[in-house]
């Protein structure tokens, strides 16, 4: 079941991501003494990369961070706030990927190379932090400084192509869903293979003698032609990474179907 970002007290939430009223510190002595919101966020960002999403509770975040639970709801108020702040902290690193806000260069005159390069920036950030995919943020993002810029650079990529204000938003969204789904690929092999001890090709030597006992070519005429050729280029029943490649330019290719038409409605 996935997380939910939004669930906090909007007014705290808010307060936090954008560090307009952050907590004062407690007095105390020891590891009490030196939290901060950004400790606080570091260590739940370290449990849930290293042991998944899961094993996220504010209990075990205190537990990391050698404090009692107590002491870590002086920073955070509970996990809805915590996760809002995890969220808005890693996808700061596709801004960051990006160039940043104001980037310092000036930015491919192709619309269609900045909008690969948000993709692979996406693509990225939730191959380093895979409990990602674990979290709704569609509905109810958390709009803290570093979505706000990642929003704002992605909108960007479709500067100058004459699409809509609806449709770049579309599209953005568009891109944004691909990658998430790609990279989904890319996790469900690795907990297969931390699950069994087994690669993909292994799994598949062992499958295949039974396979062989069942499958009717004769059947399933199309699954015999396709089948074989498609498992030797992946190397498996399926290659994420072949597959997002694959993908990305497909979804590219559309694109500029769409931009083309924009150009063509505007023209006299």
């Amino acid at each position: 079941m996935s997380e939910l970002t939004g669930t906090g007290d909007p007014a705290r939430s808010m307060a936090l991501l954008w560090r307009t009223a952050e907590p004062a510190a407690p007095r105390g002595r020891g590891a009490a003494a030196g939290l901060s919101v950004d400790r606080v966020v570091a260590a739940a960002l370290a449990l849930a990369d290293t042991e998944g999403l899961t094993a996220l509770s504010m209990r075990r975040v205190a537990s990391e961070l050698g404090v009692g639970a107590m002491t870590l709801y002086t920073w955070v108020p509970g996990k809805g706030e915590l996760l809002d702040l995890m969220v808005e902290t890693v996808l700061g690193e596709v801004v960051d990927l990006l160039g940043g806000l104001k980037p310092t260069t000036p930015p491919d005159p192709d619309w269609r190379a900045r909008l690969e390069a948000v993709a692979r920036a996406n693509w990225t950030v939730l191959e380093r932090h895979p409990w990602l995919l674990q979290v709704a943020t569609l509905g109810r993002p958390p709009l803290g400084p570093n979505v706000m810029a990642k929003y704002e650079i992605e909108l960007r990529a479709l500067d100058g192509t004459g699409l809509g204000e609806v449709d770049v938003d579309a599209v953005v969204t568009l891109v944004n869903g691909f990658v998430g789904g790609a990279a989904r690929g890319v996790v469900e092999q690795a907990a297969a293979r931390e699950a069994t001890g087994t690669t993909e090709e292994q799994w598949w030597r062992a499958v295949e003698p039974y396979v062989a006992q069942v499958f009717d070519a004769e059947a399933y005429p199309t699954v015999a032609r396709v089948g074989p050729v498609a498992g030797e280029a992946n190397q498996a029943a399926y290659d994420p990474r072949r597959a997002f490649e694959f993908g990305l330019a497909r979804l590219l290719d559309g694109v500029a179907v769409l931009v083309d038409a924009a150009g063509a409605a505007g023209r006299p």
